[in-house]
């Protein structure tokens, strides 16, 4: 379900999906985002904006095993059995006319909810745009990642370059094309990493691109070519955000987007109408302040689904 023309939340009815499981991360502490989330009064929030809000609770799945990479790859079986809930619960909701809303976790999960929406998308003849804010391009491969955690290969994955048991969640490999992704905010990637987001052709709109265009530029672009026959997707790891304002991650990278910047993308996004999915990862409040990073998570995420400085119409006057 999209936010509508109109860019009201009134008759949509919102789904929170609870994913708590660090196992793609190479820190501990994203499991418990999403009480972090609950906590700092997401459903009221949403609520408040004209959303019907349900809470399905927390998906079940492996604990996380600790162990070093085998093959490239860090608890690739615990990875894929998470994916799997994400992949059935999103899928699940959308099939029933709901908007999902993944409360993560790591960013590995966005694989199984990316799938779900691309899936359903096939199968109701949508056109799909993923905008991926994230200060990460996530595009690593086994034979590229100085790591092996799978949070930072989810788009790789999506694309086709990686293990079957991720690459095929949906029964469609890819799940996406890179022509339909969009980053936002990326400040970091490996060199390995680079080359293969060039090769690939992937659209990123980077901070060096912010810093000399403007957030608004890049939103515009980001959004070209969006209609109601769009199904955007939005996959939100908090460490977008720069860490002065959001230190609750476990990756922080400085110079990410500010406050404004951030409220201006989230309002741009809301004012497309075309939001009909999203995630929000890799909140991890072992490593946060009094719980500020998860407010302003609720915060921005108010934002997307309305929420803005003055009362304006929708069509940019």
């Amino acid at each position: 379900m999209n936010i509508s023309p109109g860019h009201t939340s009134a008759g949509i009815t919102a789904v929170l999906i609870g994913a708590p499981t660090d196992v793609g991360a190479g820190h501990r502490g994203a499991s418990m985002g999403p009480e972090a989330l609950r906590v700092a009064g997401l459903k009221a929030a949403l609520e408040g904006h004209g959303l019907t809000v349900l809470d399905s609770g927390n998906l079940s799945g492996p604990n996380n095993p600790w162990q070093p990479p085998v093959e490239g790859y860090r608890h690739l079986d615990e990875v894929v059995d998470w994916n799997k809930a994400v992949f059935d619960a999103v899928y699940g909701q959308l099939a029933e006319g709901r908007l999902p809303i993944l409360l993560g976790g790591d960013h590995c999960l966005g694989l199984g909810s990316v799938s779900a929406v691309a899936k359903h998308c096939r199968e109701t003849g949508k056109k799909l745009r993923v905008l991926w804010l994230d200060a990460h391009a996530d595009f690593n491969t086994s034979d590229l990642t100085p790591s092996g955690n799978v949070h930072g290969m989810p788009v790789a994955c999506l694309c086709g370059l990686g293990p079957a048991e991720l690459t095929g969640l949906g029964g469609h490999i890819p799940a996406v094309r890179p022509d339909q992704i969009r980053q936002i905010g990326i400040r970091s990637v490996d060199e390995g990493e680079k080359r293969l987001v060039h090769e690939q052709g992937l659209e990123v709109f980077d901070m060096r691109f912010i810093d000399e265009h403007g957030m608004r530029h890049a939103m515009v672009q980001a959004l070209a070519g969006l209609d109601d026959d769009t199904h955007l997707h939005v996959s939100f790891d908090v460490d977008f955000l720069d860490p002065e304002i959001a230190p609750g991650v476990g990756t922080t990278i400085p110079g990410g987007p500010t406050y404004r910047e951030a409220q201006l993308c989230m309002e741009m996004i809301a004012d497309s109408g075309c939001l009909g999915s999203l995630d929000i990862v890799e909140l991890n409040p072992a490593l946060d302040v009094r719980n500020k990073t998860a407010v302003l998570a609720v915060d921005l995420v108010e934002s997307l689904f309305g929420k803005s400085t003055l009362m304006r119409d929708r069509k940019g006057r």
